[in-house]
C-alpha cells in the first residue's frame, strides 16, 4: 500500500455505499426473463462472476473495498473537487459552483471504478474473459485497462455509431489487448440480421448488450462485465460521492443541489447517493438533478414498467424507465447516454420525487460544453456537458434569488477523443 500518501489515507473511502440499506422502500426486483417469476440469484450465475452477484444483492450499508482495488484507485483517487471561479465569474452568479473531476482516471473517466472492480472479482474467480458493450469508449476503455491490470482478456462490442466517431477510444482499447468490435455486427445472433439489413446500422447500447450476453452464453470461459444500470455498478460509484463529500466538510460547505448526467445512471449515482443519505438519515433537504438528452428522454418521456436490458431479451426483467428495449436513439455524439433504459435505483429516486429529471437537446449541451472550456479549462465530454447544461441554467437562477447556492456536480470524463464531435456540431 505504498501508493498512499497521508491526504489520500484521509479521503479515499475503503468501503463503498451501499443506498439500499438506508431506503424506506426497496425498488420492485428483478425478473426472470423466461418465467416473469422474481429472479433467483444463481441464475445469474452462468452470466456475473458470483462475487459481483454478492454485491448486486446485498443490502448492507458499507461493503469493503479490497486491497487490491484500493491499490489501483490510489493511483488516482481521491479525484480532485474543483471550485470553479471563472465559470461563476463568467456567468456573474452568486451561486459557488464546485466540481468532482473524474477525468484524471487512467483512461479518462469515472467508468474506473466499477471497471477495476469487477475485473478483480473476475480474476479471482479464475475467468478468462470479460465481455461487454460500450457506447461512447469510455466504459470500453475503462474495462480493457482494467482487465490488463488483474490478468482477464476483454472483448467490447461497441456502438457503431460511436465506433466510426470516435477511433481514439477504440485504439486505446487496442493498446491494452482488448477485442473491439463494431455493433451490430455478423459474429452473433444477436446482431447478424441487423447487421445483413444495414451494415451502417448506427447501433444502440441494448443491442450491444444483447450481443456480449449471447456471447457469453455460448462461452463458459467468460463473464459478462456492465458499465452501468445494476446496482453493484452504482454501488461502486459511491467513491465519488464520499470523496467530494469530504472534500466538501474540509472547507466548511455543503451543497443545495448536486447534479449528473444520466445514461444507465452511475456517473450520476455516483455523486449522489452518499448525499441522498443525508436527506434519508440526517434531515438534509438538498436538491438532485438528473440529466439526460432530448433524444434519449429515458426519464422524462419514457415509462416506469419492467423491461428488459437488452434488445433481445436475454437478461432480467427489470423495474426501470424505459423508452422500450427496441427503441434506438439517434446517433449523437453523447453515446454514452444513448440508452433505452434507467437503472432501477435512480428510477425509484425519481419516483419517489427523491431526484429531479431534466433533459437538454445537443445544441444547448455544446454550448455549456464551450462556456465551461472557456472558463474552466477542461473540455468535458459530450455526457459530462449535459450537467454542466444544468449547473449553468442553476446558476443563473441564483442571480434572483437570495444567498449563495452550492452547486455540485461530477465531471465524470473530458472530451479528448470528441473533437470531431466539437468539430461537427461548430459548424
Amino acid at each position: 500500500m505504498e501508493r498512499f500518501s497521508s491526504r489520500k489515507k484521509e479521503y479515499l473511502p475503503t468501503h463503498f455505499y451501499n443506498i439500499k440499506a438506508d431506503l424506506a422502500e426497496l425498488p420492485r426486483p428483478p425478473l426472470h426473463p423466461a418465467t416473469g417469476e422474481p429472479l433467483d440469484p444463481a441464475a445469474l450465475e452462468a452470466i456475473f462472476p458470483k462475487g459481483f452477484i454478492e454485491q448486486e444483492i446485498s443490502q448492507e450499508r458499507f461493503i469493503p473495498i479490497p486491497a487490491a482495488v484500493l491499490e489501483a484507485y490510489a493511483q488516482y483517487r481521491p479525484t480532485p473537487l474543483v471550485y470553479a471561479a471563472e465559470l461563476r465569474k463568467r456567468l456573474d452568479t452568486p451561486a459557488r459552483i464546485f466540481y468532482k473531476y473524474e477525468g484524471v482516471s487512467p483512461m479518462g473517466s469515472h467508468k474506473g471504478n466499477t471497471a477495476l472492480m469487477q475485473a478483480y472479482l473476475a480474476a479471482q474467480e479464475g475467468v478468462r474473459e470479460l465481455v461487454s458493450e460500450t457506447g461512447a469508449g469510455q466504459w470500453g476503455s475503462a474495462l480493457a485497462y482494467a482487465g490488463e491490470r488483474f490478468g482477464v482478456a476483454v472483448r467490447v462490442f461497441m456502438v457503431r455509431a460511436s465506433y466510426r466517431q470516435k477511433p481514439g477510444r477504440r485504439t486505446m482499447m487496442a493498446l491494452v489487448r482488448a477485442r473491439v468490435e463494431e455493433s451490430p455486427g455478423p459474429n452473433t445472433e444477436a446482431g447478424k440480421a441487423l447487421f445483413l439489413e444495414n451494415p451502417d446500422h448506427p447501433g444502440s447500447l441494448g443491442i450491444a448488450i444483447a450481443e456480449a450476453v449471447e456471447t457469453v452464453l455460448k462461452d463458459p470461459g467468460s463473464k459478462y462485465a456492465l458499465g452501468s444500470v445494476l446496482d453493484a455498478v452504482l454501488l461502486h460509484q459511491t467513491v465519488i460521492g464520499q470523496e467530494a463529500d469530504q472534500q466538501l466538510a474540509g472547507l466548511g460547505v455543503e451543497p443545495d443541489i448536486v447534479i449528473g448526467c444520466v445514461g444507465g445512471g452511475s456517473n450520476f449515482a455516483g455523486i449522489s447517493f452518499p448525499f441522498v443519505r443525508k436527506n434519508l438519515t440526517a434531515g438534509k433537504q438538498f436538491r438532485f438533478i438528473a440529466v439526460e438528452p432530448v433524444s434519449c428522454p429515458s426519464i422524462t418521456r419514457g415509462d416506469l414498467r419492467y423491461d428488459h436490458g437488452d434488445s433481445a431479451g436475454l437478461t432480467p426483467l427489470l423495474y426501470m424507465h424505459t423508452l422500450g428495449k427496441d427503441f434506438v436513439p439517434p446517433a449523437i455524439h453523447a453515446g454514452g447516454l444513448r440508452y433505452h433504459g434507467m437503472a432501477p435505483l435512480v428510477s425509484h429516486l425519481v419516483g419517489n420525487g427523491m431526484v429531479q429529471a431534466r433533459s437538454y437537446d445537443q445544441d444547448q449541451v455544446f454550448s455549456a460544453a464551450q462556456a465551461f472550456f472557456a472558463s474552466e479549462g477542461i473540455l468535458p465530454a459530450p455526457e459530462s456537458a449535459h450537467a454542466v447544461a444544468a449547473v449553468i441554467e442553476e446558476a443563473l437562477k441564483a442571480r434572483d434569488g437570495k444567498g449563495e447556492p452550492v452547486i455540485l456536480f461530477n465531471l465524470s470524463g473530458h472530451g479528448h477523443f470528441d473533437m470531431h464531435a466539437y468539430e461537427q456540431n461548430g459548424r
